[in-house]
């Protein structure tokens, strides 16, 4: 069964929801908080709830952050190759879940930056594998450079997506360079797309910018508006796919919810158009239930999708 292999990160967030964020030296109580896996695990646990078989190549330590990584994998019935690194604990996220649903990120670093080419050379690829990159991962010096060295080592029968992350203005062009030359799909949000694209003056044209110098499909999420696509297969140029009207409760995975089911959409041999559809549904039922790791079964999915024909 074709596989979706993450080379992501797997923290703990450490969520705390708040009415907004304090000003700088102050103080602010938050309604709620969790401690819970998440980074590339909701990528992972999305495309598992929708049908594929997941892999994850990443690394992860020992300690208390490491057991909730660990534990959150066997429950997500996620295959691990890494054996994890001893001396060291995983990293941890305190996310800041603001009124308006927003999220804001402080992140430390872990045993998660430091995998090698050792560790990459531990996994097996397949033929009809799909690799998830993240641009999570590559703002390590370690994790970055051995990406970067071993992706043209990959098969060109393994589909390569790569999500370059809120940290994409921060990546080592010499590491982003070569992963995104090698990404059959680019998966950015808007903010990240206005980033890689400052010159445009609106997200089509950012789209049809990035689209140029791509070698497969490239994909801008613009929250409930939808998904902008440019792909070979649309001739006109890039098209929105609409997303799907909800009351958003907490925005927190959203994407990794709609990357994990586009990886598994696609797997599948969905159109492009039909895929980022799926996913923006994905998406739409996240954003309405509170906490990261939310993105929906195969069978919710088919069932909103038949509710709201397009």
């Amino acid at each position: 069964m074709p596989r979706l292999v993450s080379v992501g990160n797997v923290i703990v967030d450490l969520v705390m929801r708040v009415g907004a964020l304090p000003e700088p030296g102050g103080d602010v109580i938050a309604s709620s908080s969790d401690i819970t896996a998440g980074g590339g695990l909701n990528t992972m646990v999305a495309a598992r709830r929708d049908g594929m078989e997941v892999v994850f190549g990443g690394q992860y330590g020992t300690g208390p952050f490491g057991d909730v990584v660990r534990r959150a994998l066997v429950d997500a019935d996620v295959q691990v190759v890494q054996p994890g690194i001893d001396d060291v604990d995983s990293g941890y996220c305190v996310a800041l879940v603001d009124a308006s649903t927003e999220r804001t990120f402080v992140t430390s670093v872990g045993a998660e930056g430091r995998l090698g080419p050792a560790d990459l050379a531990r996994i097996a690829l397949r033929d009809d594998d799909t690799l998830f990159v993240s641009g999570y991962g590559l703002a390590h010096a370690e994790n970055g450079a051995a990406i970067a060295d071993w992706l043209p080592t990959v098969p060109a029968s393994v589909r390569v997506v790569l999500d370059p992350s809120p940290l994409v203005d921060t990546l080592d062009p010499g590491v982003l360079g070569p992963v995104r030359a090698r990404a059959d799909v680019l998966s950015t949000n808007a903010r990240e797309a206005r980033l890689m694209s400052p010159t445009s003056a609106d997200l089509r044209q950012a789209v049809t910018a990035m689209a140029a110098g791509a070698r497969g499909a490239v994909l801008v999420r613009d929250g409930g508006a939808g998904c902008w696509v440019a792909d070979r297969s649309l001739p006109d140029g890039p098209v929105l796919v609409p997303g799907f009207p909800v009351a958003a409760v907490d925005t927190n995975g959203a994407g990794d919810a709609h990357g994990g089911v586009l990886v598994a959409a696609l797997t599948r041999g969905e159109p492009v158009l039909d895929a980022v559809r799926r996913a923006n549904a994905a998406a739409a039922i996240a954003v309405s239930r509170l906490g990261p790791a939310t993105a929906p079964t195969r069978a919710e999915t088919d069932a909103f999708l038949a509710a709201h024909p397009a």
